[in-house]
């Protein structure tokens, strides 16, 4: 499981909205996607050298996206998050996007909620939001 303040995720979001206003749009996250179709608003779940949240707003050239890491799965503090990625994401590298507006109409539906904690397994991811 993945857990990530929802403050934190507003903060992704709106530098997102931010970046694809000053250069051009939004990306999406794998070549084969059509651009139309899959380019909007959203955060990337990625599985990678831990896991973390960024957004979906293009980037300037050799701009870093604000990225937000797991709790659970921070390289920076956490010493076993490549067994901890592998474990909950799987060994593979990976993207899963959450489109921006159900992401809000998500945290507008619990009002109270701080963080937003993800589990994901061989077939399915589910979202909840609990308050600490």
């Amino acid at each position: 499981m993945f857990t990530f303040s929802i403050t934190d995720l507003f903060a992704i979001l709106e530098r997102g909205r931010a970046d694809a206003a000053a250069n051009g749009g939004y990306r999406v996250p794998y070549q084969g996607i059509s651009p139309e179709a899959e380019a909007r608003p959203g955060l990337w779940l990625v599985g990678d050298e831990g896991v973390y949240m960024m957004s979906s707003g293009k980037l300037a050239e050799g701009q870093r996206p604000l990225v937000v890491y797991a709790e659970e799965c921070d390289p920076t503090t956490d010493p076993d998050q490549w067994h901890d990625k592998r474990r909950y994401f799987g060994g593979d590298d990976g993207v899963e996007f959450l489109d921006a507006v159900e992401f809000e109409q998500l945290i507008a539906a619990a009002p109270g909620a701080t963080h937003l904690r993800m589990t994901m397994d061989d077939t399915s991811m589910s979202i909840n939001l609990n308050r600490r």
